[in-house]
């Protein structure tokens, strides 16, 4: 029985696990997935959840609830070793292990690519995970709210400017969609208007998603500017520090959102294998989906989606000749994935990877939208709704599916939610502010002044006087009183009963440091 290694558990890991418990016999082979994550994220959804169009756990598949007999182990490959088949994994409790295999499917996916651009770290927010995603809607909305209570300045223009940098299909429906979202605020608070409002996308090329026409992807940047969204070609940004933003044109303006979206790099786990990489950091390939190196197959290990850098043999090749690192490519290849393994286990040829492009879809916002297939361009409503249509079948599993959109039904009636959950960052601080706390011992309680009352001088002395012998007491009594001797025994004491009463009512101290410790206990209650 083979052991399959599945390292990722994004689009291609998911679908190439699905396809494996389908084609093959649990006799003919086991499976194991290792991802860091519980879920695959789909991610042209990304946009939609920032905009509060969709749920964002209606955004996410799974891995456990829809993989039946694939073992899911959720931890981090932090090294593979192909020449003796075995990989480091490591918990996130910090406890590591090694995982032998037979055959090997290398998913990793990828991550935000950025560029060492002074602020840009330390400020802005990337648009690839969902956890991002809900931020991004989280501070919108936010920002918002602070605005309407502030005085028309600086202060409120920078909370409501938007910037977004990198004009391709991540960035433009993000920056669409967050547009969307200001708009659809405004109504509820009518001490804005739409020319507080500030949305920037900066693009360092001439044109905006190249996988549109030209004549189209003008007619995009018009659309976003009657909607008072500038987008700003041949620019790029020079410095984010402290969310002052920077232009290669000398503009300057401060912004509080600050979204990342311009590209994405090959995760660097790759690095960390023996597998072969190209100057990205990719993975090598045929188009068979082999892990090849120079050309020369490497026997037992697989990759696909945009960790790999897979030949393109489609009559419309993506730009040097591989395919692109999108959604579309890793779906259709995680499929081929499971049926080319499941064809060398059972001693059969694996296929070549070669598809027919679909067209380009993207939404901009609520009622807007582009498609384009070939020469032929839909805009407006109508590519809206070819874009919900396709996305809403495209995301893994019916129920999914019906998720999505029973979300977007409701929303059709209801209008998107517009509550914002910033608290999610630090759940428990509302809880540990009104918390009670344990008193601290009296030991250990603050220093009251009881101590020199406690040490009154002559206190003991006059208690215990009458039972002492005379030679005892004369000296405390002879200066005070000298024919105290000759006088029965009891009147010192009756002479004394004043001191006596100055000296208890020196004495309750203790009772004066119970009353102090109350109120010090009181005042730490009112406290917490």
């Amino acid at each position: 029985m083979k052991k399959i290694l599945i390292a990722g558990g994004g689009y291609a890991g998911l679908y190439a696990a699905r396809g494996l418990e389908r084609t093959l016999r649990s006799s003919e082979a086991q499976v194991t997935l290792v991802d860091p994550l519980p879920y695959m994220a789909y991610l042209p959804f990304l946009p939609e959840v920032a905009a509060g169009s969709i749920e964002p756990r209606h955004a996410v598949v799974s891995q456990r609830r829809h993989l039946k007999t694939t073992e899911v182990i959720t931890a981090k490959i932090t090294s593979i070793d192909h020449a003796n088949r075995v990989a480091t994994i490591t918990a996130e409790s910090g406890d590591s292990w090694q995982h032998e295999y037979d055959e090997l499917i290398f998913t990793a996916g990828s991550v935000t690519r950025t560029f060492p651009i002074p602020g840009v770290a330390d400020t802005a927010i990337g648009m690839k995970t969902i956890e991002e995603a809900v931020q991004v809607r989280d501070r919108l909305i936010t920002n918002f709210a602070r605005a309407a209570s502030m005085p028309a300045g600086p202060a409120r223009d920078r909370l409501l400017t938007v910037t977004v940098v990198g004009g391709g299909f991540a960035g433009i429906e993000t920056f669409a969609e967050l547009r969307s979202l200001a708009s659809s605020l405004l109504p509820l608070y009518p001490q804005l208007t739409i020319a507080d409002t500030h949305f920037h996308l900066i693009e360092a090329m001439g044109r905006i998603m190249p996988e549109v026409s030209l004549k189209t992807s003008e007619w995009v940047i018009k659309s976003l500017d009657e909607r008072e969204a500038k987008v700003h070609l041949d620019t790029q940004l020079k410095s984010a520090v402290g969310g002052v933003i920077e232009l290669s044109t000398g503009e300057t303006f401060e912004s509080d959102l600050i979204v990342w979206t311009a590209g994405v790099m090959a995760h660097p786990v790759a690095k960390t294998t023996d597998l072969p990489l190209d100057e990205r950091g990719r993975v090598t390939a045929l188009p068979t989906l082999q892990v090849a190196r120079d050309g020369v197959i490497l026997e037992g290990a697989w990759t696909a989606g945009d960790v790999s850098a897979v030949p393109d043999i489609s009559k419309t090749p993506g730009p040097g000749g591989f395919c692109v690192p999108n959604a579309q490519h890793a779906v259709r290849q995680g499929r081929l994935l499971a049926k080319n393994v499941a064809a060398v286990v059972r001693g059969e040829a694996p296929r070549e990877y070669n598809h027919s492009n679909m067209g380009a879809v993207a939404g901009l916002g609520v009622g807007n939208g582009v498609f384009q297939s070939g020469k032929m361009a839909i805009k407006g409503p109508l590519a809206w709704m070819a874009h919900r249509g396709y996305h809403g079948l495209a995301i893994p599993m019916w129920e999914r599916k019906l998720r999505v959109f029973g979300g977007w039904w409701n929303n059709f009636w209801l209008g998107r939610d517009d509550v914002a959950l910033p608290a999610l960052t630090a759940p428990r601080a509302a809880f540990e502010a009104y918390a009670s706390r344990p008193k601290p011992p009296v030991d250990e309680a603050p220093a009251v002044p009881a101590a020199p009352a406690v040490e009154a001088p002559a206190a003991p002395a006059a208690e215990v006087s009458p039972k002492l012998p005379a030679a005892d007491a004369e000296p405390a009594t002879e200066a005070a009183e000298p024919k105290a001797k000759k006088g029965p025994a009891k009147k010192p004491a009756a002479k004394k009963a004043p001191a006596k009463k100055a000296d208890n009512a020196a004495i309750p101290a203790p009772e004066v440091t119970e009353s102090n410790e109350a109120t010090s206990s009181d005042k730490a209650d009112a406290k917490a």
